[in-house]
C-alpha cells in the first residue's frame, strides 16, 4: 500500500507514529497470501489510521479515502486479506449477547414454572388443610382402676393322674367316656380278674388245709402231753408233736398273708379313678393285655379347681410376699394371649421357696376356681396380679396418649357437633401410669372429655375434624372387674414425669413395655 510509505515518510509524524508508518513500508511487514497476493496485517492497518487521521488534522487531506479506495481497489483486484478486528470484536460481543439472552429467558421460563407449581401445591394444601381430618375418639372415663404387676403364666391342673394297671391282664370294655367328669373311687377299666379269683380260691384251700393239720396236731400234742405227765411216754415225742404245732401255725399265718395278696390282688382287677376330675382319651383299647406298673391306660385331670403358674423378677417378689402376709390373699386376673379378654378371676396361694439363679425369677402360684372351664391345661395366658385399687381414677385409652420433646399430651376434640365435626387442640396431660389399654392421668383432663385415639399424626392445632367412636375391643380389660378386687400399698408402677408438647402434632405413641 503506497499511502502507508507515505505516511511513514512524512516528517511532522509523531516518533511512534512515524515507526509504526515505516513498518507499513518495509518489506519485512507485507504479508503474501497463497495465491502470492500481498496484504496487510491488521496491526499495520491500525498504525495507517492513526497516521491518517493526524495527517488530516494537520494538513486538511482526508487520507483515509484513500485507504478506503485502496482497499476498495484490493477487493475489486480480487485481493484477499483478513477482516478486520473491530469487526470480529462487534460480531463476537452480539453472538455472546444473542447467547445471554436466550439464557436468561430459559431461566426466567424455569422460574416462572417452578413459581406456578409452587403456588398450585401451596392451594392444595392449602385446600387440605382446610378438609375435616377423619378421626376416632373416645370418652375420657373416671372409674375404679386396679395397679397390677403382669407376667405370663401357664394353666396346670390342680391335680393330675396317669393311670397305670398293677395286675396284668386283658382289659375288658371301659367303663367311662372319655372327656367325662369323674369322681373319686369311681370304676372306670376292669382287667379279666378270673387267674386272680383262681389265685385266691387257691390261697383259700390252702390255708384251709394247714389249719385242718394244725388243728390234728393241737390235738396229738394234747394226748401226748396227758401220757408225759402220767410218765407213759417220753420227753422227746412230746416235744416234737409241740413243735409240729408251731410249725402248723406259721404255715397259716403265711396262708392267709397269700390269701391277702391274692384278694389284693382281685380288687386290683377294678381301676377306680384315684381323683375327681376331667378324663382324658384312653390309651389302651380293650382287648389288649396289660402289663403291671407299666401300661398308660388314661390321663386324669382336676381343672376345678385349677392352677396357674407364673414368674416374677426378684426384684418385685418383696413387695408381693409383704402383700400376701399382710393380706393372706391377693387377688389375681387371668386374660387371653392378646392381654384383652379377662378369662378368669382367683387368688394367690403361694411362692416358691428358692429363686431360679439362671433366670433370676420366683415362681408363684395362682389358684381359680374355674367353674366355667375358661382354663385348660398348658394354656398360656397373662397374669394381672392386683397390688392396689384406685376407686376414682381418671383413665383415657393408652393409644390417646402423644409424646413430644416437652413430654405428653392428648387430641382434645372441642365444640364437636351432632355429625361428629369439631375443632382440635393439644392437651397437656401428666401421666400416673400406663395398665395395658388404658392409662391413668392424675391431671390435664375431666371426666367426659373427648381425645383422639387414631389419625392424631395428621393433625394440627386448631385443625377441623370429623370424629367417629372408636370401636371397642374385647379387652378394654383394665376397667373389667376392677370393683371388688382393692388392695391396699405402694404402686408397683412409678408416675410418669409431667411435661407438656412440643406444638407440633406428630408425637409418638407412649408404649408399656410388657414386665
Amino acid at each position: 500500500m503506497e499511502i502507508s510509505c507515505s505516511i511513514g515518510e512524512d516528517p511532522a509524524l509523531p516518533q511512534w507514529l512515524s515507526l509504526g508508518g515505516r513498518n507499513l513500508s518495509g518489506n519485512s511487514s507485507v504479508r503474501r497470501n497463497e495465491r502470492g497476493q500481498r496484504f496487510f496485517c491488521p496491526e499495520q492497518l491500525y498504525f495507517a489510521r492513526l497516521a491518517g487521521i493526524y495527517h488530516e488534522l494537520s494538513t486538511g487531506i482526508d487520507t483515509m479515502s484513500f485507504e478506503d479506495a485502496s482497499e476498495s481497489h484490493q477487493a475489486s483486484s480480487g485481493i484477499e486479506h483478513e477482516p478486520s478486528a473491530p469487526r470480529s470484536s462487534w460480531v463476537r460481543i452480539v453472538i455472546y449477547l444473542v447467547l445471554i439472552s436466550l439464557a436468561c429467558l430459559v431461566v426466567w421460563r424455569i422460574y416462572m414454572s417452578q413459581k406456578q407449581t409452587a403456588a398450585s401445591s401451596a392451594s392444595q394444601a392449602a385446600a387440605l388443610m382446610n378438609r375435616p381430618v377423619p378421626v376416632q375418639v373416645a370418652a375420657t372415663e373416671q372409674k375404679p382402676m386396679p395397679i397390677f404387676l403382669t407376667a405370663l403364666g401357664t394353666v396346670t391342673p390342680y391335680m393330675s393322674v396317669t393311670v397305670k394297671a398293677r395286675v396284668s391282664g386283658e382289659l375288658e370294655p371301659v367303663k367311662f367316656t372319655e372327656g367325662q367328669q369323674v369322681k373319686q373311687g369311681q370304676t372306670i377299666m376292669v382287667i379279666d380278674p378270673r387267674p386272680y379269683q383262681a389265685a385266691l380260691d387257691q390261697a383259700k384251700g390252702t390255708l384251709a388245709h394247714d389249719q385242718a393239720l394244725l388243728k390234728n396236731a393241737q390235738a396229738e400234742f394234747a394226748r401226748y402231753k396227758a401220757l408225759y405227765d402220767a410218765g407213759v411216754t417220753s420227753k422227746e415225742i412230746m416235744q416234737s408233736d409241740e413243735a409240729a404245732q408251731g410249725q402248723y401255725e406259721g404255715a397259716i399265718e403265711a396262708d392267709k398273708a397269700a390269701v391277702e395278696t391274692a384278694q389284693l390282688q382281685l380288687e386290683w382287677c377294678t381301676i377306680q379313678s384315684p381323683i375327681s376330675g376331667k378324663i382324658g382319651l384312653r390309651l389302651v383299647d380293650p382287648g389288649n393285655i396289660i402289663t403291671a406298673n407299666t401300661t398308660n391306660l388314661v390321663i386324669i385331670n382336676q381343672l376345678q379347681p385349677i392352677a396357674v403358674y407364673f414368674t416374677l423378677p426378684e426384684t418385685q417378689l418383696p413387695q408381693v410376699l409383704n402383700k400376701l402376709r399382710a393380706e393372706k390373699r391377693l387377688a389375681v386376673d387371668a386374660y387371653d394371649q392378646d392381654d384383652l379378654q379377662k378369662l378368669a378371676t382367683g387368688f394367690l396361694l403361694t411362692a416358691d421357696n428358692q429363686i431360679d439363679t439362671t433366670t433370676g425369677t420366683g415362681k408363684l402360684k395362682a389358684v381359680f376356681d374355674n367353674q366355667d372351664d375358661a382354663l385348660f391345661p398348658n394354656q398360656f395366658v397373662n397374669i394381672h396380679l392386683v397390688m392396689e385399687n384406685r376407686p376414682n381414677a381418671l383413665v383415657v385409652p393408652s393409644a390417646a396418649i402423644q409424646t413430644g420433646n416437652q413430654g405428653s399430651y392428648v387430641w382434645v376434640v372441642d365444640h364437636a357437633d351432632a355429625q361428629g365435626n369439631g375443632i382440635a387442640n393439644i392437651q397437656r396431660v401428666k401421666v400416673a401410669l400406663s395398665e395395658g389399654q388404658m392409662t391413668i392421668l392424675d391431671e390435664g383432663l375431666q371426666a367426659g372429655q373427648t381425645v383422639v385415639v387414631d389419625g392424631a399424626d395428621r393433625l394440627r392445632p386448631g385443625q377441623s375434624v370429623t370424629a367417629s367412636v372408636a370401636r371397642q375391643r374385647g379387652g378394654q380389660k383394665a376397667a373389667q372387674g376392677a370393683a371388688g378386687q382393692a388392695a391396699s400399698g405402694a404402686s408397683p408402677h412409678a408416675a410418669a414425669t409431667p411435661a407438656a408438647p412440643s406444638g407440633a402434632g406428630q408425637g409418638m405413641r407412649e408404649k408399656r413395655e410388657k414386665r
